[in-house]
């Protein structure tokens, strides 16, 4: 009684082989042993399409996950992007009056820049002025000095005159 053979897919015909070498079948052929072969074969193959499913079915898990993760991604990016337009507008407000300020800072830097450069200017004539002015000042004290030393010396002597006429005044008289 002979069981006809089965076609297998490539990996059982694989698996089976390896059953058959790995020296758990005999090559002894008798009707028996082939039965026993076809039974192993069977329980080979039964063993496979159970690892087979069962790879499938921890397949399918993962792709849920993956797909559940995957929506659950999607829902905080669409958070983070409603969230950083709400930033987004907070400092949009405050980026148009920074721009503003630095512009104005810079106007007024343009218009400092020709002042400074005309206090600088005056400074140095003020400089110059209050130099003169010292000088002056200076030969002003020394000139005064010799007035007061000449008007001092000119009642000196007028006193003095004035003594040898009353002298000779009272001489005279």
């Amino acid at each position: 009684m002979a069981t006809p053979k089965r076609s297998y897919d490539p990996q059982q015909q694989q698996i089976v082989q390896q059953v058959k070498n790995s020296g758990m079948i005999n090559n002894i052929q008798s009707p028996r042993r082939d039965e026993r072969e076809e039974e192993m074969s069977r329980s080979v193959v039964a063993m496979f399409r159970a690892k087979e499913e069962e790879i499938e079915r921890r397949k399918l898990e993962v792709r849920d996950k993956v797909h559940a993760h995957l929506g659950r991604v999607e829902k905080e990016t669409k958070r983070l992007a409603e969230i950083r337009e709400e930033i987004e507008g907070f400092t949009d407000p405050m980026r148009k009056d920074v721009a503003m300020v630095r512009k104005k800072i810079d106007m007024v830097n343009k218009e400092l820049k020709p002042l400074g450069q005309t206090c600088q200017k005056k400074e140095r004539e003020y400089n110059e002025a209050l130099e003169v002015f010292n000088e002056k000042n200076k030969e002003k004290a020394q000139l005064v000095t010799k007035l007061v030393e000449l008007v001092t010396e000119s009642e000196r002597v007028r006193m003095k005159k004035l003594e040898e006429l009353s002298k000779n005044i009272d001489i005279l008289h």
